[in-house]
């Protein structure tokens, strides 16, 4: 379910009165799909943001690095992208919290929920103080539920995973 916070697991954490039903799971480690059944059109992503857009465009169905040095600002950009994601093209984001630290994965929950894109967001984390092997898992819980989104509910989906080397 959007608007949900999950763990490696797929448990809810943001759900204290267990209202929110999970009625199916996917295993995380699946086969690729195959070579032919892949699209070869290339279609640009607008984002919404002129400078992104300019400089370096996104292909609907890429993959794209953002790189830089502590306290640059990417998770601020990957805010600001869900948020236009969201309220632009109607689509939903999921973001990977891999190895975040406590206060970072709240302060992005509540600016979310200030925002009102929580509702079209669904959020993995698997934090510091957890296991090498569960944040090792988080990406391929948070790709798993994009595939979701986009293979079931038939959804544009933006899929991101912040910090990939934790």
């Amino acid at each position: 379910p959007k608007g949900k916070v999950f763990n490696t697991l797929g448990e809810i954490l943001n759900d204290p009165d267990g209202e929110a039903q999970i009625t199916e799971r996917w295993p995380i480690h699946r086969k690729a799909p195959a070579f032919d059944q892949l699209e070869s059109k290339t279609e640009m992503f607008e984002t919404g943001l002129k400078v992104v857009d300019l400089l370096t465009p996104y292909v609907k169905g890429g993959k794209i690095g953002l790189f830089g040095g502590a306290g640059v600002g990417k998770t601020v950009l990957i805010q600001e992208m869900i948020m236009r994601v969201a309220k632009l093209h109607d689509g939903v984001s999921v973001f990977a919290g891999v190895g975040e630290r406590t206060r970072e994965g709240n302060d992005l929950i509540d600016e979310m929920t200030e925002s009102g894109v929580l509702d079209k967001t669904a959020l993995v984390f698997g934090q510091m103080d957890e296991p090498p092997g569960t944040r090792l898992r988080v990406a391929l819980s948070a790709l798993t539920m994009a595939e979701y989104f986009r293979d079931v509910q038939k959804q544009d989906v933006l899929l991101f995973i912040d910090n990939i080397f934790r």
